[in-house]
């Protein structure tokens, strides 16, 4: 089964991706956070979407798709427009590089973050791994 970027599929295998990924369970085995993405329309998607990933310790609690962020209090929210996230899914753009000239908008401990670079890197291959096509 294809699994489109963006799509509530996506999602789900996006959190069984990281239930199962031993590579992932030892590099973020000390990642304590949850977080928000918020893919602004652009291209074909019309409509502002949210993801929510429960990520404690190199596994996934926790998936869901929001209505906006006032349902969850996330330690991160990464925000970037649907094109970014693409690109950086792709491998065409860089996660910490997005990160550090804004193309991902991060509210949270960008320190944090930087502490954790093989942690957001291994998050981005789960994320591609699952990817069969992105949304065109």
């Amino acid at each position: 089964m294809a699994t489109i970027f963006p799509s509530p599929e996506w999602l789900e295998k996006l959190g069984e991706k990281l239930n199962a990924d031993e590579q992932y369970a030892r590099i973020a085995k000390k990642w304590e956070g949850d977080m928000a993405c918020v893919v602004e329309p652009g291209g074909p998607l019309k409509e502002k979407l949210i993801y929510y990933l429960d990520l404690w310790h190199g596994k996934c609690r926790r998936t869901a798709i929001l209505k906006d962020l006032t349902e969850v209090k996330p330690a991160f929210i990464l925000k970037a427009s649907y094109e970014n996230f693409a690109r950086v899914i792709k491998g065409e753009l860089d996660p910490m590089q997005a990160m550090m000239t804004r193309k991902l908008q991060v509210q949270g401990s960008m320190a944090y973050m930087m502490r954790n670079v093989p942690t957001v890197l291994d998050f981005v291959r789960c994320c591609r791994d699952v990817t069969s096509e992105i949304l065109s």
